[in-house]
Protein backbone atom coordinates (compact mmCIF):
# COMPACT_ATOMS: atom_id res chain seq x y z
CA UNK A 1 0.00 0.00 0.00
CA UNK A 2 1.51 3.26 -1.17
CA UNK A 3 1.44 6.13 1.28
CA UNK A 4 0.49 9.59 0.05
CA UNK A 5 3.21 12.15 0.59
CA UNK A 6 2.35 15.40 2.26
CA UNK A 7 3.20 18.73 0.70
CA UNK A 8 6.12 19.15 3.08
CA UNK A 9 7.54 15.76 2.11
CA UNK A 10 7.25 16.59 -1.60
CA UNK A 11 8.99 19.92 -1.07
CA UNK A 12 11.74 18.20 0.89
CA UNK A 13 12.27 15.64 -1.90
CA UNK A 14 12.42 18.38 -4.53
CA UNK A 15 14.91 20.38 -2.45
CA UNK A 16 17.02 17.26 -1.77
CA UNK A 17 17.08 16.25 -5.45
CA UNK A 18 17.95 19.82 -6.47
CA UNK A 19 20.75 20.06 -3.91
CA UNK A 20 22.22 16.68 -4.88
CA UNK A 21 22.01 17.59 -8.58
CA UNK A 22 23.93 20.81 -8.02
CA UNK A 23 26.45 19.03 -5.79
CA UNK A 24 26.97 16.32 -8.42
CA UNK A 25 27.49 18.92 -11.14
CA UNK A 26 30.05 20.78 -9.01
CA UNK A 27 31.94 17.56 -8.31
CA UNK A 28 31.73 16.30 -11.90
CA UNK A 29 32.74 19.51 -13.68
CA UNK A 30 36.51 19.36 -12.91
CA UNK A 31 36.59 15.87 -14.42
CA UNK A 32 34.66 17.00 -17.51
CA UNK A 33 36.92 20.06 -17.78
CA UNK A 34 40.08 17.91 -17.78
CA UNK A 35 38.67 15.57 -20.43
CA UNK A 36 37.71 18.50 -22.67
CA UNK A 37 41.11 20.18 -22.32
CA UNK A 38 43.03 16.94 -22.92
CA UNK A 39 41.08 16.27 -26.13
CA UNK A 40 41.17 19.82 -27.53
CA UNK A 41 43.64 21.66 -29.72
CA UNK A 42 46.01 24.19 -28.07
CA UNK A 43 44.05 27.21 -29.31
CA UNK A 44 40.83 26.06 -27.65
CA UNK A 45 42.46 24.39 -24.65
CA UNK A 46 43.97 27.65 -23.35
CA UNK A 47 40.86 29.78 -23.88
CA UNK A 48 39.22 31.14 -20.72
CA UNK A 49 35.77 30.07 -19.61
CA UNK A 50 33.94 26.78 -19.25
CA UNK A 51 35.25 23.68 -21.02
CA UNK A 52 32.38 21.19 -21.27
CA UNK A 53 33.45 19.44 -24.48
CA UNK A 54 36.35 19.67 -26.97
CA UNK A 55 35.66 22.08 -29.83
CA UNK A 56 38.20 20.36 -32.12
CA UNK A 57 38.71 16.82 -30.75
CA UNK A 58 42.20 15.36 -31.11
CA UNK A 59 44.19 12.61 -29.37
CA UNK A 60 47.54 14.32 -29.96
CA UNK A 61 48.05 15.12 -26.26
CA UNK A 62 47.68 11.43 -25.37
CA UNK A 63 50.02 10.37 -28.18
CA UNK A 64 52.70 12.78 -26.97
CA UNK A 65 52.11 11.84 -23.35
CA UNK A 66 52.87 8.18 -24.04
CA UNK A 67 55.95 9.18 -26.05
CA UNK A 68 57.29 11.01 -23.02
CA UNK A 69 59.70 8.69 -21.18
CA UNK A 70 58.50 9.80 -17.76
CA UNK A 71 54.94 8.71 -18.55
CA UNK A 72 56.11 5.32 -19.80
CA UNK A 73 58.19 4.57 -16.70
CA UNK A 74 55.58 5.98 -14.33
CA UNK A 75 52.71 4.05 -15.92
CA UNK A 76 54.67 0.79 -16.00
CA UNK A 77 55.82 1.09 -12.38
CA UNK A 78 52.33 2.05 -11.19
CA UNK A 79 50.75 -0.96 -12.91
CA UNK A 80 53.44 -3.24 -11.44
CA UNK A 81 52.91 -1.77 -7.99
CA UNK A 82 49.13 -2.00 -8.15
CA UNK A 83 48.84 -5.52 -9.56
CA UNK A 84 51.66 -7.21 -7.62
CA UNK A 85 51.03 -5.22 -4.43
CA UNK A 86 47.31 -6.03 -4.42
CA UNK A 87 47.78 -9.76 -5.09
CA UNK A 88 50.52 -10.17 -2.47
CA UNK A 89 48.57 -8.14 0.10
CA UNK A 90 45.46 -10.29 -0.42
CA UNK A 91 47.48 -13.49 0.00
CA UNK A 92 49.29 -12.32 3.14
CA UNK A 93 46.22 -10.82 4.83
CA UNK A 94 44.04 -13.82 3.96
CA UNK A 95 46.55 -16.28 5.42
CA UNK A 96 46.82 -14.15 8.56
CA UNK A 97 43.15 -13.28 9.06
CA UNK A 98 41.79 -16.81 8.58
CA UNK A 99 43.51 -18.50 11.55
CA UNK A 100 42.74 -15.49 13.77
CA UNK A 101 39.05 -15.96 12.98
CA UNK A 102 38.99 -19.46 14.44
CA UNK A 103 38.37 -20.06 18.16
CA UNK A 104 40.73 -23.00 18.36
CA UNK A 105 43.80 -20.80 17.66
CA UNK A 106 45.67 -20.32 20.98
CA UNK A 107 46.13 -16.73 22.20
CA UNK A 108 44.23 -15.23 19.27
CA UNK A 109 42.88 -12.32 21.31
CA UNK A 110 46.32 -11.08 22.50
CA UNK A 111 47.55 -11.43 18.91
CA UNK A 112 44.62 -9.34 17.66
CA UNK A 113 45.32 -6.69 20.29
CA UNK A 114 48.90 -6.41 19.03
CA UNK A 115 47.64 -6.01 15.46
CA UNK A 116 44.99 -3.44 16.43
CA UNK A 117 47.63 -1.50 18.39
CA UNK A 118 49.36 -0.67 15.08
CA UNK A 119 46.25 1.25 13.97
CA UNK A 120 46.82 3.85 16.67
CA UNK A 121 50.60 3.93 17.10
CA UNK A 122 53.43 3.71 14.59
CA UNK A 123 57.19 4.11 14.67
CA UNK A 124 57.07 7.38 12.75
CA UNK A 125 58.72 8.57 9.57
CA UNK A 126 62.38 8.52 10.65
CA UNK A 127 62.33 4.97 12.11
CA UNK A 128 60.47 3.79 8.98
CA UNK A 129 63.09 5.42 6.77
CA UNK A 130 65.94 3.80 8.72
CA UNK A 131 64.17 0.43 8.58
CA UNK A 132 63.70 0.65 4.82
CA UNK A 133 67.39 1.46 4.35
CA UNK A 134 68.53 -1.36 6.65
CA UNK A 135 66.37 -3.85 4.74
CA UNK A 136 67.96 -2.84 1.44
CA UNK A 137 64.69 -1.54 0.01
CA UNK A 138 65.87 2.03 -0.56
CA UNK A 139 65.64 3.00 -4.26
CA UNK A 140 64.02 -0.36 -5.07
CA UNK A 141 60.60 -0.92 -6.61
CA UNK A 142 59.86 -3.39 -3.78
CA UNK A 143 59.71 -0.48 -1.35
CA UNK A 144 56.31 0.24 -2.90
CA UNK A 145 55.00 -3.21 -1.96
CA UNK A 146 56.66 -4.87 1.04
CA UNK A 147 56.12 -2.17 3.74
CA UNK A 148 52.41 -1.97 2.89
CA UNK A 149 51.58 -5.67 2.56
CA UNK A 150 49.24 -5.59 5.59
CA UNK A 151 46.66 -2.90 6.19
CA UNK A 152 45.26 -3.32 9.70
CA UNK A 153 41.75 -2.11 8.88
CA UNK A 154 41.44 -4.41 5.87
CA UNK A 155 42.91 -7.23 7.94
CA UNK A 156 40.20 -6.81 10.60
CA UNK A 157 37.43 -6.63 7.99
CA UNK A 158 38.71 -9.88 6.45
CA UNK A 159 38.83 -11.59 9.86
CA UNK A 160 35.30 -10.48 10.70
CA UNK A 161 34.03 -11.89 7.41
CA UNK A 162 35.77 -15.23 7.97
CA UNK A 163 34.08 -15.48 11.38
CA UNK A 164 30.68 -15.56 9.62
CA UNK A 165 31.60 -18.72 7.66
CA UNK A 166 30.07 -21.70 9.51
CA UNK A 167 32.60 -23.94 11.21
CA UNK A 168 30.49 -26.98 10.19
CA UNK A 169 31.64 -26.54 6.59
CA UNK A 170 35.26 -26.86 7.67
CA UNK A 171 34.49 -29.88 9.86
CA UNK A 172 32.85 -31.67 6.94
CA UNK A 173 35.85 -30.88 4.74
CA UNK A 174 38.19 -32.29 7.38
CA UNK A 175 36.16 -35.50 7.47
CA UNK A 176 36.85 -35.77 3.74
CA UNK A 177 40.58 -35.52 4.42
CA UNK A 178 41.23 -31.83 3.63
CA UNK A 179 43.92 -30.03 5.60
CA UNK A 180 43.80 -26.39 6.72
CA UNK A 181 45.52 -25.05 3.58
CA UNK A 182 43.12 -26.94 1.32
CA UNK A 183 40.14 -25.70 3.33
CA UNK A 184 41.34 -22.12 3.08
CA UNK A 185 41.86 -22.03 -0.69
CA UNK A 186 39.15 -24.48 -1.79
CA UNK A 187 36.37 -23.57 0.64
CA UNK A 188 36.91 -20.29 2.49
CA UNK A 189 38.30 -18.18 -0.38
CA UNK A 190 35.48 -19.04 -2.87
CA UNK A 191 32.92 -18.14 -0.20
CA UNK A 192 34.69 -14.85 0.52
CA UNK A 193 34.60 -13.26 -2.94
CA UNK A 194 32.64 -10.16 -1.79
CA UNK A 195 35.09 -9.19 0.95
CA UNK A 196 38.14 -10.16 -1.11
CA UNK A 197 36.90 -7.97 -3.96
CA UNK A 198 36.29 -5.11 -1.51
CA UNK A 199 39.75 -5.36 0.05
CA UNK A 200 41.29 -5.74 -3.41
CA UNK A 201 39.62 -2.50 -4.51
CA UNK A 202 40.81 -0.64 -1.40
CA UNK A 203 44.36 -1.92 -1.83
CA UNK A 204 44.46 -1.21 -5.56
CA UNK A 205 43.21 2.36 -5.07
CA UNK A 206 45.81 2.90 -2.35
CA UNK A 207 48.67 1.66 -4.54
CA UNK A 208 47.45 3.54 -7.60
CA UNK A 209 47.22 6.86 -5.76
CA UNK A 210 50.24 6.49 -3.45
CA UNK A 211 53.13 8.89 -4.02
CA UNK A 212 54.75 9.75 -0.67
CA UNK A 213 56.84 6.58 -0.38
CA UNK A 214 58.15 7.12 -3.89
CA UNK A 215 59.02 10.70 -3.00
CA UNK A 216 61.24 9.82 -0.03
CA UNK A 217 62.58 6.37 -0.99
CA UNK A 218 63.17 6.51 -4.77
CA UNK A 219 66.03 8.33 -6.49
CA UNK A 220 66.20 6.52 -9.84
CA UNK A 221 63.88 8.34 -12.25
CA UNK A 222 63.15 5.09 -14.08
CA UNK A 223 61.51 3.73 -10.89
CA UNK A 224 59.12 6.59 -10.19
CA UNK A 225 55.37 5.99 -10.20
CA UNK A 226 52.79 7.92 -12.17
CA UNK A 227 51.59 9.95 -9.18
CA UNK A 228 55.10 11.31 -8.57
CA UNK A 229 55.27 12.50 -12.16
CA UNK A 230 51.78 13.96 -11.86
CA UNK A 231 52.80 15.82 -8.71
CA UNK A 232 55.82 17.29 -10.49
CA UNK A 233 53.76 18.42 -13.47
CA UNK A 234 50.94 19.97 -11.42
CA UNK A 235 52.50 21.06 -8.11
CA UNK A 236 56.04 21.86 -9.24
CA UNK A 237 54.73 23.14 -12.60
CA UNK A 238 57.41 21.66 -14.85
CA UNK A 239 56.38 23.49 -18.00
CA UNK A 240 59.98 23.70 -19.26
CA UNK A 241 60.39 19.93 -19.01
CA UNK A 242 57.20 19.43 -21.00
CA UNK A 243 58.26 21.98 -23.59
CA UNK A 244 61.56 20.16 -24.09
CA UNK A 245 59.75 16.85 -24.46
CA UNK A 246 57.39 18.35 -27.03
CA UNK A 247 60.27 19.94 -28.95
CA UNK A 248 61.99 16.56 -29.12
CA UNK A 249 58.79 15.11 -30.55
CA UNK A 250 58.64 17.94 -33.15
CA UNK A 251 55.00 18.70 -32.49
CA UNK A 252 53.17 22.01 -32.33
CA UNK A 253 49.76 20.54 -31.60
CA UNK A 254 50.24 20.20 -27.85
CA UNK A 255 50.75 22.74 -25.06
CA UNK A 256 51.61 22.07 -21.39
CA UNK A 257 47.96 22.50 -20.40
CA UNK A 258 46.77 19.68 -22.68
CA UNK A 259 49.68 17.45 -21.62
CA UNK A 260 48.88 17.97 -17.93
CA UNK A 261 45.20 17.21 -18.56
CA UNK A 262 46.14 14.07 -20.53
CA UNK A 263 48.40 12.85 -17.69
CA UNK A 264 45.59 13.48 -15.20
CA UNK A 265 43.21 11.39 -17.29
CA UNK A 266 45.78 8.62 -17.73
CA UNK A 267 46.22 8.44 -13.96
CA UNK A 268 42.47 8.53 -13.22
CA UNK A 269 40.66 6.49 -15.86
CA UNK A 270 42.12 3.00 -15.18
CA UNK A 271 40.89 2.85 -11.59
CA UNK A 272 37.48 4.23 -12.66
CA UNK A 273 37.20 1.49 -15.29
CA UNK A 274 37.95 -1.24 -12.74
CA UNK A 275 35.45 -0.03 -10.13
CA UNK A 276 32.18 -1.01 -11.92
CA UNK A 277 33.31 -4.65 -12.15
CA UNK A 278 33.83 -4.81 -8.37
CA UNK A 279 30.87 -2.67 -7.33
CA UNK A 280 28.45 -5.60 -6.94
CA UNK A 281 30.75 -7.13 -4.31
CA UNK A 282 31.63 -3.85 -2.61
CA UNK A 283 28.48 -3.12 -0.58
CA UNK A 284 27.95 -6.74 0.42
CA UNK A 285 31.53 -7.11 1.58
CA UNK A 286 31.43 -3.90 3.61
CA UNK A 287 28.17 -4.80 5.38
CA UNK A 288 28.97 -8.41 6.22
CA UNK A 289 32.60 -7.74 7.10
CA UNK A 290 31.71 -5.02 9.58
CA UNK A 291 28.91 -6.78 11.47
CA UNK A 292 30.74 -9.39 13.52
CA UNK A 293 34.02 -9.19 15.37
Amino acid sequence: MHSIMTRGERLFQIAAIGFLTVLSAVMLYPFVHMIAVSLDTPVHAIRPGLHLYPLEPTLEAYRQAFRYDGIYYGFTNTIFRTVVGTLLALCIMTMGAYPLSRKYLPHRYPLMMVIVFTMFFSGGLIPSYLLVKSLGLYDSVWVYIIPSLVNTFSFIILRNFFITIPVELEESAKLDGANDIRILYSLVVPLSKPILATVALWTAVYHWNAWFDGLIYIQDQKKIVLQILLRRLVVENLDQELQMAMQQANTQYVVPETMKAAVLMISTLPILIVYPFLQKYFVKGIIVGSLKG
